[in-house]
């Protein structure tokens, strides 16, 4: 069997080229997360392609001492074997549920694909590191908008209000929903023990899970709902929809809160 040496060695600007082209491709997918305010941004997706870039040049070269040795079977796969299945941590600190909603699902899935890039580039896997980024930012950007356009309607969106617990209350928060034809999919009600607004109104949590065809009806039936009296405060999250998954600005504050 021939050997090859020099298969095992790297020089020191190969070994750079491949750590800095990890920190851009990296980067281009973190700053689409930064740019629409997620949890994972520009810096966590650099460190961890970065960082899988780094361990796949270990698993390679690292050990090139031993590669000869009578006792030693290298296998330059082990280390980033462990990477995938290790950067599932980090993926799952992205994932947020609140009551029916789940977030962060695609953030956790780009940093595991970051990592994958980082081992490409590490690996010296250069076309496959450029064609995966690629079709990333392709998914993230064009993909998006077009999900959000053509799947609005199936979409649910979940909106708290703490109001008054007086008769009539519900009827003219659901009044002003009906208004700009928002259907109301579900509802939950949660007394706040202690809390009173008058001599006999206790305070009420209520959670809606709202189908809506459009963000600025919701924006609407929105400002409709904070003139209401009985209304203390309304936590409408974060929009999508009609502007690339960025809080659509609401006239009185997207978090509203009234000081009785």
């Amino acid at each position: 069997m021939e050997f090859h040496p020099e298969i095992w060695q790297i020089s020191n600007f190969d070994l750079t080229i491949r750590i800095i082209l990890a920190l851009l491709l990296g980067g281009l997918i973190g700053l689409e997360r930064e740019w629409n305010n997620h949890a994972a941004g520009f810096r966590t997706h650099i460190l961890v392609c970065v960082g899988s870039a780094s361990i796949m040049l270990l698993s390679i070269y690292g050990f090139s001492a031993f590669v000869y040795e009578p006792n030693v079977r290298t296998d330059p796969a082990r280390l980033a074997a462990q990477v995938i299945s290790g950067i599932g941590f980090l993926g799952a600190g992205a994932i947020l549920r609140t009551g029916p909603t789940v977030s962060g699902l695609t953030t956790a899935a780009s940093i595991w694909v970051v990592a994958a890039i980082g081992l490409s580039v590490g690996a010296g896997f250069y076309y496959a590191a450029v064609l995966a980024t690629g079709l990333v930012l392709i998914s993230l950007f064009l993909l998006n908008k077009w999900e959000k356009h053509m799947l609005w309607h199936r979409r649910t969106q979940e909106v708290t209000l703490r109001i008054v617990d007086r008769p009539g209350s519900l009827g003219n928060i659901a009044t002003a929903f009906g208004n700009q034809g928002i259907h109301i999919k579900n509802i939950q009600m949660e007394h706040e023990q202690g809390l009173m607004f008058g001599e006999e109104d206790y305070i009420v949590k209520v959670r809606l899970a709202l189908q809506v065809q459009g963000g600025d009806k919701l924006v609407s039936a929105l400002d409709e709902i904070s003139r209401i009296e009985t209304v203390l405060a309304i936590d409408s999250g974060h929009i999508s929809g009609t502007k690339a998954g960025k809080p659509i600005p609401f006239p009185k504050g997207q978090n509203v809160n009234k000081a009785k």
